[in-house]
Order: C-alpha cells, then structure tokens, then sequence
C-alpha cells in the first residue's frame, strides 16, 4: 500500500525557513518522479515543485530560487527546503506521487 506522510509545517515569521518531508512507503521510491503541491484558502492546488527519479528537478516561477525540492532514495524521503518565506506562501502543502497524495501540512507565514 503507497503511503506518502508529509512533517514538517508550522508557524513561521515572514523571512523565515521551514524544511518540509515526505516519508514515502509502500513502493519503489527511486522510481517515481515527486512533488510538491499546495493549496490556499480558496485557491486551487497548485504545483510547487517537482524531481524526476534522476534528480533533475523544476519549480514554479514564485518559488524559484528561494524553495528547493530534493530526494534521500536510500531514505525514500522527498524534502522541501523553503526560505525567504513570504505571506502568500501560507497553504496545505501535499506531497505527490502519480496517483497518490498524502494529507498534507500546514505551513503558515505571518508576524
């Protein structure tokens, strides 16, 4: 069974940095590409970032080079490194795998 469990969220002050992970089971992880998702207060959910089973990766514009996503496959752990956090980044944020979400964490930005 594919289990993907995200840790890591909280309240930050704008500036600040979180590091998200998803702790992936149930199948071969260094198989799959990965990704981060998240979803605001009435928004749609929205792609992050994402690291192809080679390592090779692509983030959304309002992200770029401030986030950085990243991958253990000895730890079948995906990671999300996020600094310089703003306001707007306030969301759920999800990881993802094909076919398969988990349940995400909150991740708040605000003084």
């Amino acid at each position: 069974q594919v289990q993907l469990v995200e840790s890591g969220g909280g309240l930050v002050q704008p500036g600040g940095s979180l590091r998200l992970s998803c702790a992936a089971s149930g199948y071969t992880f260094s198989m799959y590409m990965m990704a981060w998702y998240r979803q605001a207060p009435g928004k749609q959910r929205e792609l992050v970032a994402q690291i192809t089973s080679g390592g090779t990766t692509m983030y959304a514009d309002s992200v770029r080079g401030r986030f950085t996503i990243s991958r253990d496959n000895a730890k079948n752990t995906l990671s999300l490194q996020m600094n310089s956090l703003k306001p707007e980044n306030t969301a759920v944020y999800y990881c993802k795998r094909h076919g398969c979400w988990g349940r995400g964490t909150q991740v708040t930005v605000s003084s």
